[in-house]
């Protein structure tokens, strides 16, 4: 896969911001000229070979590259998409914390930190993280047990496998048989003992595969409720789960559903509208535009299909809609909605159906154009043989051109965001320090009892300019916070949109 310099460079920035310079150095060479052995990094990127071994463990063990033997020994290749998915690490967090609670999200984010990481190192870091915490959470190594145990039975965790070769890693079934813990070794290592608690050499990692197919499922039941309502796409969520009893997780289109199977789901959860009228949503979803259900059959009262596949082609057209609408106004918008409809049409004919002046049709018809939004294909008519061939213009959308323009187009966008916070942090370095060192210094005075006029001197040692220009920074970074998911959620619905097609 030829990656794009945009594409290298997000990546890049990605690792420098997590990781440092080195291993941003061997993964940036990495990205650049493709798989390699240790020798060859070492060429081109000038380091030190026991700087470039620990730069490869790092990224090895956070699952960022792969390595295979080969006549010029053993070469590493760099996986893209997995270093994209640190943009989406507290969205999972989230979700965890959603499903599971509070422990389980931190028991989580200690997964993400280390790469892998056995289930006893897990409880006993977690457990220090909250005895240090003032909240009202109580450590207890049983409740963090049970934890860890609901995550790998939620399939957020498995079994990090070693494996030879990336086709060995390919073929690998993920586990989820937890071992038998031994709570009271366990808690010897929080006194600072020692003792096997019964995982030694058994390491969990993140199943990253669970959290695409959690985060793709909350993209159609959002959209069924900003279609519908929070009862339709309770019901889009409930199919979602009887899709999954029958099909593979990521096949186009699910196995038939039987009504009476549905209706028996919806009559265990709380939702007495629902369950009083699921003929007439189930009619709505299907007769939809966005063509997320078919009914496929009438035995049993009716079955039911859900299409992933079209349901992200629908998405994605409406996605490139609101896009071209922002960038181009309303105008351009129903010119690209008309070219959509009728696939193959002629300028003159916009200009008739689009109802828009016929000088202004044009002008955005062939902006639509430059910018790659709209394609143009010329047809030759050819008459009798002595009259002179007529040609004809016509333009038409190129779904999967637009959509892979958008995601280079959101690369940028999260490059820049990126690099942008990065200024931001650095030009403020000292004022951001400033105030971490008289924060720590109250909290500090606070817990030896100091009086409040020694913590209100601390507070004036920042002058009000200071402060001002502080929390317009810190507003600043926030906003990039903000604008780097929202950007990566239209990213993600592109994605899934390509993985289907």
């Amino acid at each position: 896969m030829n990656l794009s310099l945009v594409c290298r460079k997000l990546c890049s920035s990605i690792l420098s911001e997590h990781f440092g310079q080195i291993v941003q150095s061997v993964g940036e060479d990495l990205l650049k000229y493709g798989a390699k052995p240790v020798g060859l990094i070492r060429f081109t990127t000038h380091l030190p070979s026991a700087k470039i071994k620990e730069a490869l463990c790092v990224l090895i063990k956070h699952g960022f590259v792969t390595h295979r033997p080969t006549e010029r020994g053993i070469e590493y290749s760099l996986l893209c998409e997995r270093i994209m998915m640190i943009l989406r690490y507290s969205r999972y967090m989230f979700f965890v914390k959603t499903v599971c609670g509070d422990e389980a999200e931190m028991m989580l984010e200690e997964v993400l930190k280390n790469g892998y990481i056995t289930a006893s190192e897990v409880i006993v870091k977690v457990y220090k993280r909250i005895e240090q915490l003032p909240s009202d959470l109580q450590p207890s190594v049983p409740v963090l047990k049970d934890k860890f145990e609901l995550l790998v039975k939620n399939q957020f965790l498995m079994r990090s496998l070693y494996a030879e070769t990336p086709e060995q890693a390919a073929n690998e079934k993920p586990n989820f048989h937890l071992p038998d813990l031994n709570l009271a070794v366990i808690s010897t290592r929080l006194e600072g003992g020692n003792g096997d608690p019964g995982d030694n050499k058994i390491y969990w990692k993140v199943n990253f595969d669970r959290f695409t197919q959690d985060l793709r499922d909350q993209i159609i039941i959002s959209a069924m409720r900003n279609r519908l309502d929070e009862n339709a796409s309770e019901l889009m969520r409930q199919l979602l789960f009887l899709m999954y009893l029958r099909t593979a997780s990521w096949a186009d289109t699910s196995n038939p559903i039987p009504l009476t199977e549905i209706k028996e789901a919806v009559r265990k959860i709380d939702y007495p509208s629902l369950s009083q009228h699921l003929d007439q949503y189930l009619r709505l979803i299907e007769e939809d535009t966005s063509q997320f259900l078919k009914r496929v059959g009438d035995s049993g009262g009716g079955q039911y299909s859900v299409n992933m596949k079209e349901a992200f082609n629908q998405l994605a057209w409406t996605t490139l809609e609101n896009i071209v609408m922002e960038r181009f106004g309303s105008k351009a918008a129903r010119i690209f909605r008309l070219v959509r409809d009728r696939k193959y049409i002629e300028q003159e004919r916009i200009q008739q159906l689009a109802m828009i002046p016929a000088k202004e049709a044009k002008h955005l018809t062939y902006t639509l154009l430059q910018e790659n939004y709209l394609q143009m294909q010329e047809i030759k008519k050819g008459g009798v043989a002595a009259a002179p061939v007529k040609t004809f213009f016509l333009f038409h959308i190129d779904l999967n051109l637009v959509v892979r323009m958008e995601v280079e187009h959101c690369y940028h966008a999260l490059y820049n965001t990126l690099q942008r916070r990065e200024y931001e942090i650095s030009s403020n370095k000292r004022m951001i320090d400033k105030q971490i060192r008289m924060q720590t210094l109250t909290s500090n005075l606070k817990e030896h009892g100091a009086p409040e006029e020694q913590l209100a001197e601390i507070a004036e040692m920042m002058t009000p300019s200071e402060k001002l220009q502080l929390e317009k920074v810190q507003n600043t970074i926030k906003k990039l916070g903000v604008c780097e998911l929202q950007i990566d959620d239209t990213l993600f619905l592109l994605s899934m949109y390509l993985r289907y097609h």
